[in-house]
């Protein structure tokens, strides 16, 4: 009986998907001390991060219980609680929806209003935008739904000042920009699963090429936002080494991937590295630092010419026949 009933809360847990879960939180402690001009505190950083889990789970669990019938398709998810029947839909329905629920009070109660409706913002538009109308529908699915996954730095934001400003938009933007090649470089793994369950995945309806070009497209206007950061929140060296350092790392993993297709998953666990250093060091920036790293005008310039030279890039792949 003990067994089983580990197995069965190990089944619920597996339902949150904790590693997506790390991934997001590890981007609203850096945009709380960001906000905060410095450590914002272990109660306040404790509640947003409970919070945060029980939001960004919930809408994970509702998200499997949708997606029930392609994850027993796909090879890669075929052996998840739901379609190995570990648990029931009902009992993840409801797991999902309390989760979701328990965000919103945790972060609304524990630390600011806005963060508790930016928590629930992110759950409706995860489970209604993406995961039920755009999943299956759109080659844009990952662009648009990604949106949700970026929420975190706004709420860490919020959480500390309530209220937003432009640098935690930035913050934000980084994360929506970064979305797009990190889940396109897992598709290309893991195409045939997607054409099997009939999901319009980038690499399934518009091709390799298209998606090799795309991925350099918004790896070039991640790395040109993150510069933006840097006069915006008077960022320091630290921050600034980083930014410059991994966003050309980043885009000279994205042109190798394009000669080599097998970097697939090489190039997907990069982005995770990436993102992870880049939040890391705001966080540390902002904790050691007190002094900007200057020449806010350069960074401006830098940051704008290679964001908008991306987007550029990405509108003219875009707009390709086909």
């Amino acid at each position: 009986m003990t067994n089983r009933r580990t197995e069965s809360i190990g089944a619920y847990i597996e339902l949150t998907k904790p590693r997506i879960i790390e991934l997001l939180l590890i981007t609203t402690v850096p945009a709380m001390a960001v906000a905060a001009m410095g450590w914002p505190g272990l109660r306040d950083v404790l509640i947003a991060l409970i919070g945060g889990t029980f939001a960004a789970g919930g809408a994970n669990v509702i998200n499997q219980v949708y997606d029930a019938d392609i994850d027993e398709v796909m090879n890669r998810t075929s052996g998840r609680p739901l379609p190995t029947g570990r648990v029931s839909g009902t009992g993840a329905l409801a797991f999902g929806i309390v989760l979701g629920a328990l965000g919103f009070v945790v972060l609304s109660v524990g630390t600011t209003l806005l963060a508790g409706v930016l928590s629930a913002i992110a759950y409706l538009g995860y489970v209604f935008i993406y995961t039920m109308l755009l999943k299956r529908s759109s080659t844009q699915n990952i662009v648009l739904g990604g949106a949700a996954g970026a929420v975190p730095a706004l709420i860490g934001w919020a959480a500390v000042t309530g209220d937003l400003s432009v640098a935690a938009w930035i913050m934000f933007a980084i994360i929506f920009y970064w979305t797009p090649p990190h889940f396109w470089a897992l598709s290309l793994k893991y195409e045939d699963d997607y054409r099997a369950a009939e999901i319009p995945m980038l690499p399934v309806i518009a091709g390799e090429e298209a998606t090799f070009d795309l991925i350099i497209g918004y790896s070039v206007v991640t790395t040109g936002v993150s510069l933006l950061l840097i006069p915006t929140a008077s960022m320091g060296w630290i921050y600034a080494v980083v930014a410059v350092a991994g966003g050309l790392a980043l885009v000279s993993a994205a042109v190798r991937l394009r000669s080599n297709r097998s970097m697939a998953m090489r190039y997907f666990g990069f982005t995770n590295v990436y993102l992870a250093l880049v939040f890391l060091a705001m966080l540390l920036d902002r904790v050691i630092l007190e002094a900007s790293v200057g020449l806010d005008p350069i960074w401006r310039i830098a940051g704008a010419v290679a964001a908008l030279a991306g987007i550029a890039f990405v509108a003219s792949i875009e707009r390709r026949p086909g």
